[in-house]
């Protein structure tokens, strides 16, 4: 037990003569956080558009004005021609045209049915779709009042029989924003970088350095290295989480609704998984740029987009769903956003830390045998 704990200072003795890679590992996940937090919005609050006005009357004006009422819809343009429109949208000035036909004010006059044309850039599909829901709800409305202002003409009152009303009650993320969403899975890949990459680059570093050969021929047992090398990543692993949390909270107001204590143990069961791909990856690299490529595109890649990070996973194809389960990140991300924006515990989330447990201890046994293997 000495021996580890000699073990362990010295590892932190070497990141203490190295200034750069504590600063990386304090800094930098707060630097990540702050970036991707604010970057990671799928939220379409400004839609800019062009308007192609061929009625120029007043009831034409007072549904634009519905538009730049709302406050998402930017109004970029009165166009006068359609290819004005297409120069628009293909330079990507706007994303919406709306075109009103010439004979707007006599139909709604007449209560007949006006068609309306809306030009999206569907190039972005999930913000096309939100823009298109946009005009639906502001054009629903318009109609709305329409109706309500020629009955009031009329005389005629609206008698409701009976009507249904959703009472709409939003949990865990009042405000529906996608930042609450994404952020807690930003803890899970920080943690993801910091563990992996530094576990694979140091014990890289030792075999280019020479000093891997001289612990070798040494009394220190294999395992006593291999305990050496891991439990400081993990310190430090603990340690990024606990920034990120508190930078999670200050900067972008999100607290850990659930139990802190779970939350660690959670990322200790997560933390076994990333120590022994970097231990693996430490294995069949002889320099660290190896090591950073293959950390990069054989677990970093895989995991970001098989993890549901960004892209749910049930939108996935179901051969793609299946590996999925084999991805750690997935079941980290569940016990992340379940603990911070649910408040739940271990008893909603027994299933995916014992997967977590599974597959950390699995990763971390095999890894640690092809290591012993090269030791030898």
């Amino acid at each position: 037990m000495r021996t580890i704990i000699h073990f362990i200072k010295k590892e932190f003795l070497q990141f203490k003569r190295d200034p750069k890679m504590f600063g990386i590992i304090l800094v930098a996940p707060v630097i990540q956080l702050v970036f991707l937090g604010y970057a990671a919005k799928f939220d379409v609050d400004t839609v800019h558009t062009a308007i192609f006005d061929q009625d120029k009357t007043e009831t034409s004006r007072n549904y634009i004005e519905k538009f730049e009422s709302s406050g998402y819809f930017e109004i970029e343009e009165y166009v006068s021609n359609y290819d004005r429109f297409e120069e628009m949208i293909n330079d990507g000035d706007v994303m919406l045209g709306i075109v009103i036909p010439t004979d707007f004010e006599k139909k709604v006059n007449r209560n007949q049915t006006v068609k309306i044309q809306a030009l999206f850039d569907g190039s972005n599909g999930n913000t096309a779709g939100i823009a298109a829901g946009y005009v639906n709800a502001v054009t629903i409305d318009f109609a709305q009042n329409i109706i309500t202002e020629y009955l009031e003409r009329m005389g005629m009152k609206q008698t409701m029989s009976g009507s249904v009303t959703p009472e709409v009650r939003v949990w865990y993320n009042p405000e529906m924003e996608t930042r609450n969403f994404m952020v807690p899975g930003i803890v899970g890949l920080l943690l993801t970088i910091v563990t992996l990459m530094l576990t694979s680059l140091a014990i890289v570093k030792e075999k280019e350095i020479g000093t891997m050969e001289q612990l070798i021929v040494t009394p220190i047992k294999s395992y006593q290295i291999i305990l050496g090398k891991l439990i400081p990543f993990i310190i430090m692993g603990f340690l990024v989480v606990l920034i990120v949390l508190n930078a999670m909270y200050f900067i972008f107001g999100i607290p850990v609704r659930g139990s802190i204590f779970f939350l660690y143990f959670g990322a200790f069961a997560y933390i076994l998984s990333t120590l022994g791909l970097g231990l693996f990856i430490s294995t069949v690299s002889n320099t660290q740029q190896q090591a950073m490529m293959l950390a990069i595109f054989l677990v970093m890649m895989p995991m970001i987009f098989f993890s549901g990070f960004v892209f749910p996973i049930e939108n996935m194809p179901v051969v793609i769903q299946a590996i999925t389960y084999l991805v750690p990140l997935r079941y980290f991300n569940t016990i992340l956003r379940g603990i911070i924006l649910k408040g739940i515990g271990i008893t909603d989330l027994w299933q995916e830390i014992s997967l977590l447990f599974i597959i950390g201890f699995t990763i971390l046994f095999l890894s640690t045998k092809r290591f012993n293997k090269r030791l030898k």
